[in-house]
C-alpha cells in the first residue's frame, strides 16, 4: 500500500488530506506537536479507515523536529509516495508588534521545514521514479504582507521551480494555494473573520478532491475555486501599488492566511 506524511494533519486542511488519503487507500504517517490531538487523530483514521497509521510527535519550529521527520522521509526500506507539507500558522499581530522569536518559528515551520523535508523526500522518490509533493501556499503569497505572505510566495515559487527540475523523473511537485478555509486556523491565530463574506469561504474536503485532481493532472499550483483562480489572476497581473493598496484597504488583504 502507498504511505502518505502530512504535517499539521489534526485539523483543518491537513486533517481532510488525512480522511481522503485513508479512504483511497494510503498508509498515513501523521506529524504534529500535540500529542494527545496526534493520537486522537491517528485512533480516529484507524477506526475509520483500517489504513496502518504511524504518529510522529515533533515541533517543526525546531531543528530537532525537522531532523526526526527527515530520517522518516530517508528510509528506503518504508518508503513514501506523497508528501504533504501542510504545517502551518499565522500571527495576529504586524511584523514589528510581534516578538522576533515568534516570526522566526513561523518562518522555520512555513518555509525552514518545507526546504528540509522535501530535500529528504524526493532523492528516493527519483530513485524510485515515482512520488509527489504537495507544498500547501496560499493566495496570500499574491499579496505583499509581512512574513507569512512572503513565506507562501516562497513555497509557490520553490514548488513551481522543482516541478521544472523533476519532469521527466516520474516525480510530482505541486503548490496549493487556496484562499479562505473553514478551519481552526484564524480561531487560534486570535483573528477576526467575521467581516469576510461567507462566498469566500471553502471547505476543506471539497479542496483536497480538487488538489488531489490537480495533482493527478500534472498542475505545477493548484489554486481551487473559481472566486479564486479570479484572484489570482488578477493579484498577478494588476499592477503591484495597486495590489499594496488594495490588500491595505480590504480586511481579507490583512488576514488572507489559509
Amino acid at each position: 500500500m502507498p504511505t502518505a506524511l502530512i504535517t499539521g494533519p489534526t485539523a483543518g486542511i491537513g486533517a481532510a488530506f488525512a480522511r481522503q488519503l485513508a479512504g483511497t487507500g494510503y498508509d498515513l504517517i501523521l506529524v504534529a506537536r500535540d500529542a494527545d490531538r496526534l493520537a486522537d487523530t491517528a485512533t480516529k483514521l484507524r477506526d475509520g479507515h483500517g489504513r496502518n497509521v504511524e504518529t510522529i510527535q515533533a515541533d517543526l519550529a525546531t531543528h530537532a523536529g525537522m531532523v526526526a521527520v527527515e530520517e522518516r522521509l530517508r528510509d528506503g526500506d518504508r518508503p513514501v509516495e506523497l508528501l504533504v507539507n501542510n504545517a502551518g500558522f499565522s500571527l495576529k499581530k504586524p511584523f514589528l508588534a510581534n516578538d522576533i522569536g515568534d516570526e522566526q518559528a513561523m518562518l522555520n515551520v512555513l518555509v525552514v521545514a518545507v526546504m528540509r523535508l522535501t530535500h529528504a523526500a524526493l532523492p528516493g522518490m527519483i530513485e524510485r521514479g515515482a512520488g509527489s509533493v504537495i507544498n500547501v501556499s496560499s493566495v496570500a503569497g499574491w499579496l505583499p504582507r509581512g512574513t507569512y505572505s512572503a513565506a507562501k510566495a516562497w513555497v509557490t515559487s520553490f514548488s513551481e521551480g522543482l516541478a521544472m527540475s523533476t519532469d521527466g523523473t516520474g516525480v510530482r511537485v505541486m503548490a496549493l494555494a487556496p484562499g479562505f478555509v473553514r478551519t481552526e486556523f484564524h480561531q487560534r491565530a486570535g483573528i477576526d473573520m467575521s467581516r469576510i463574506s461567507d462566498r469566500m469561504w471553502l471547505d476543506a474536503d471539497d479542496l483536497v478532491v480538487a488538489a488531489l485532481r490537480d495533482l493527478e493532472r500534472d498542475k505545477t499550483v493548484s489554486v481551487p475555486s473559481a472566486t479564486y483562480k479570479a484572484a489570482r489572476f488578477l493579484l498577478t497581473k494588476a499592477p503591484r501599488r495597486f495590489v499594496a493598496a488594495t490588500g491595505k484597504r480590504h480586511p481579507a488583504g490583512r488576514r488572507f492566511q489559509t
